[in-house]
């Protein structure tokens, strides 16, 4: 009975269009009222502690962070800056979007300021050097995926946060799969450059290394942002909540002195963030409110119990939840997917023995998928509305496709190792 009011109520509202987070909390009270003896006061008390919780209020600084840093201009300087270190490498600039998308990922957190911020500056710039529009859109939508990756991350710090996780411990273990992930991506751009058509100009003269040493002089302020962002959490200086805060002053300082940011754009930026937050804030209400009915009732126990009749073991069990994600990713949002999901696959990935840290990446990874899958996948809709519908979804698609199976590669690599990410839980 639980299972069906669960799926059914969601089913029904879903498709209603109702507002998701409202949908899964009104699911929840249903749950809790008519299978759990009433015990509606649990979601009261569990939404008070989350809206109380002093780690989920890293969310919103790292939403506002990334909105300082789309408002300032700075990522039209770091693209200058790192365009003469690809002048020689099969696909040249192409290489600058995905190098500029995981320095920016390492201080926005978010997967759509990445694409829009570096979208902005690099499409029209490579567009007027030649480039194959389909592929400048696919190596932007991808490199996009990387800001929900590379620490910080919104996704690992709101997994973090409702699944009582070490947020600095998932930050820690992300930095290498992305790092990995940056460079596939790279390599494919080398193949498609030197095996397939042409999709970038030829490579001209030698490298010159007095305008390589030039550009990464131009950047020298970013690291500093990334250190009171990432810096501070890794020597154990700040926590993620008060890296955030230090980041958002950073990058003002930064916006201002180093880049085009003024008090228009700033107050701009913050009802952005305002905005943005209200609406994951909503999701979360809800979450939380389903978390406790779904804990309550017993309900992933129950799914693994079922599944496990049919024969699966973990990792069967396992490959059903990555289809599951696949699928939904068709239709969500990454961070709606993720707090929608979590109150189910989190207990039953724990109780299969799957560690925490592990599953948070690797159900990160399955997020960036959704990302730059049609027809709901906000990178493809950002760098389309970018390029002035000159490329269109599906072609952008297609391009991404490569990046998909990239990504879900890594699933499968992380999956066969886990110590890729597990190092640092042995420290």
């Amino acid at each position: 009975m639980s299972w069906l009011l669960l799926s059914g109520g969601l089913a029904v509202l879903l498709t209603s269009g109702a507002i998701l987070g409202a949908a899964l909390g009104l699911v929840g009270m249903a749950l809790l009222y008519f299978q759990a003896n009433g015990a509606t006061p649990l979601a009261i008390t569990a939404s008070w502690n989350m809206l109380t919780d002093f780690t989920l209020s890293a969310v919103p600084l790292f939403i506002f962070l990334g909105e300082i840093l789309l408002a300032s201009g700075i990522s039209k300087r770091v693209y200058n800056g790192l365009t003469p270190l690809f002048a020689r490498v099969p696909g040249q600039l192409l290489h600058t979007n995905i190098a500029v998308c995981t320095l920016f990922g390492a201080v926005s957190g978010s997967s759509t300021s990445t694409a829009a911020a570096i979208g902005s500056v690099g499409y029209p710039e490579l567009r007027s050097r030649g480039y194959d529009p389909g592929m400048v859109v696919g190596s932007l939508a991808a490199g996009g995926t990387l800001g929900l990756l590379i620490p910080p991350s919104l996704a690992l710090i709101i997994y973090g946060a409702t699944q009582n996780v070490s947020i600095g411990t998932l930050f820690i273990a992300g930095m290498l799969p992305g790092l990995m992930i940056a460079c596939a991506f790279s390599i494919w751009i080398i193949v498609r450059t030197k095996f397939g058509g042409p999709v970038a100009p030829e490579s001209q003269g030698r490298m010159d290394w007095l305008a390589v040493a030039r550009g990464l002089k131009e950047i020298w302020p970013l690291p500093i942002l990334i250190f009171f962002v990432l810096g501070t959490i890794y020597l154990g200086i700040a926590t993620p909540t008060e890296s955030a805060a230090l980041g958002v002053v950073a990058s003002i300082v930064l916006g201002m002195t180093w880049g085009n940011l003024n008090l228009p754009k700033l107050w701009q930026a913050f009802k952005n963030a305002s905005l943005m937050f209200a609406a994951i804030g909503m999701i979360l209400l809800g979450t939380v409110i389903l978390s406790q009915a779904v804990s309550l009732l017993g309900i992933p126990r129950s799914a693994v119990d079922a599944i496990s009749g049919f024969g699966l073991g973990p990792y069967g069990i396992l490959l059903l939840i990555v289809i599951v994600y696949i699928v939904l990713g068709c239709f969500f949002d990454g961070i709606s997917l993720l707090l929608m999901t979590l109150p189910i696959t989190f207990p039953m990935i724990i109780g299969l023995g799957f560690d925490p840290i592990w599953f948070g990446i690797v159900v990160t990874l399955l997020v960036e998928i959704g990302m730059i899958t049609p027809p709901m996948g906000l990178n493809l809709f950002v760098l389309t509305s970018i390029s002035k519908n000159e490329v269109d979804l599906t072609t952008a698609a297609k391009a991404s496709l490569p990046y998909w199976l990239i990504l879900l590669g890594a699933v499968g690599l992380f999956t066969l190792f886990p110590e890729l990410i597990l190092w640092v839980t042995r420290w």
